[in-house]
Order: structure tokens, then C-alpha cells, then sequence
């Protein structure tokens, strides 16, 4: 069973919008909410959800951690390991094994956005969920702590990765020679290789240069249309 997400008293709507996004993301679409600052349903939760509606209009209201998490067998709290809460500690990623494998429904619950989850809500879990993180800022906010969380479970699910977009392929060098051949002309008649023993060697670093992208025919094509409107350009001011 996919994990039931428990924000404890979350403070913003828009916060509430955000993890629901971070939640279908990843497939993930069970939200239980304890005693939201603001009450329930926000309005400002749904704008910040950016189309994942369906996690806010399922989501269940709870007036404590305890009911909230009442049919969990497993319970994970997200917090840094505190002083006097002697439980086992994992990362994200070794949770989510443990969560598949595990029998029962298990709750990951988030604290709220300023202070986190207190001492008696860390007491409620069997496991302390944390990561590693730099302990001279140990910042997150709520989505972000919601979509780590929620990434490490999508990697051992069947989710697809994005469509690749397809790229058209390389011009055969053929073309390559044609437009380096275009600018070649248009430097020698503007006087651009000066002075005359550098000329090889800007020449090389030009080609280097413009070989190196792996172009293709279409962009060759207009550079080459921008190589001959300039040309056009210079020619229309001699005459």
C-alpha cells in the first residue's frame, strides 16, 4: 500500500497545496490533515496545488495525530533525532523498502512549518524518518520535506519516466563544410584574417569552434541565412 502523508497542524494553505502536488508527483494521493492553523477546506490551497485537486478533495481532517494515524501499523515520523526519543532512525530511502515489504498501512508524518513535529507526535511513531542535511542550516519546508520523501517511494514504483523529446540528428559534414566554406568567403572579403602569418591558426580556431555543437541541417541552414543576409546587406550599401 502507498504511504498516507500526515501534515501535523500545518500552518498555510498554500504550503497544504504544495505538498499535494509534491504527493501525485510521485503517486502518492492520501493526505490526512491534524488540526490545520487555518481550518479546513483553504482556499488557498488549491492555486498552490497547481491541478492536484484530487489530493485536497480526498484529503481527511483530524483533530489529533492519534486519530489520524489510528488504522497505521506503521507510523514514521520526519524530524531531526531528539534528545530523550530513543527509536530506530532511517533516510527516505531506506524507508520506502521497509514500507512495501511491511504489512498494515504505514503514516509519514510532517510537522508543522516553523517548529516541526514536537516531542509527544515523535512519540506517536515507531521509526524517526530524517536525511542528512547541513547542520548549520537545517531549513526545510514543508513541500520540500514532503517531496524528498515522496521521490525515494516513486523510485521502486512502476511510475514512467518523462517522454523524451527527439532531437533531429547531426548534418553530415558535407553541410558543415558548405557554411564554415560561406563564412570562410565573408571574412576573407571583409579583411577579417590580419595579419597574414596568424591566418592559419585563426582559421583552425574557427573551425574548432564551429564543428564543436554538432549541429544540425536545419540550424546550418540558418545560420547560413543569416551569413547570406549579411552578405546581401554589405553588397546593397556598395552599390
Amino acid at each position: 500500500m502507498n504511504p498516507v502523508i500526515v501534515l501535523v497542524r500545518p500552518q498555510l494553505g498554500e504550503n497544504i497545496g504544495k505538498a499535494a502536488r509534491a504527493m501525485l508527483n510521485f503517486g502518492l494521493a492520501e493526505m490526512r490533515l491534524v488540526a490545520p492553523r487555518d481550518g479546513w477546506p483553504n482556499p488557498s490551497a488549491g492555486p498552490a496545488a497547481s491541478g492536484a485537486d484530487i489530493v485536497l478533495e480526498k484529503a481527511q481532517l483530524f483533530d489529533s495525530v492519534a486519530d489520524a494515524v489510528a488504522d497505521c501499523t506503521h507510523v514514521y515520523a520526519t524530524t531531526v533525532r531528539k534528545r530523550g526519543v530513543t527509536k530506530p532512525v532511517m533516510t527516505p530511502e531506506q524507508a520506502a523498502p521497509a514500507i512495501r515489504a511491511a504489512e498494515g498501512r504505514s503514516a509519514i508524518l510532517f510537522g508543522p512549518e516553523r517548529s516541526g513535529l514536537d516531542t509527544d507526535d515523535v512519540a506517536l511513531a515507531r521509526t524517526i524518518l530524517t536525511v542528512p542535511i547541513n547542520p548549520e542550516f537545517g531549513s526545510l519546508n514543508l513541500a520540500q520535506a514532503v517531496i524528498l520523501v515522496a521521490y525515494e517511494w516513486s523510485k521502486g514504483t512502476a511510475l514512467e519516466m518523462p517522454p523524451v523529446t527527439q532531437l533531429d540528428p547531426p548534418a553530415p559534414q558535407e553541410e558543415l563544410e558548405g557554411m564554415i566554406g560561406q563564412l570562410d568567403a565573408m571574412l576573407v572579403d571583409s579583411g577579417y584574417y590580419f595579419p597574414p602569418n596568424r591566418v592559419p591558426t585563426i582559421r583552425r580556431t574557427l573551425r574548432v569552434l564551429l564543428s564543436r555543437p554538432g549541429w544540425t541541417s536545419q540550424e546550418l541552414r540558418t545560420l547560413r541565412g543569416v551569413l547570406s543576409a549579411l552578405a546581401g546587406r554589405k553588397a546593397h550599401r556598395r552599390s
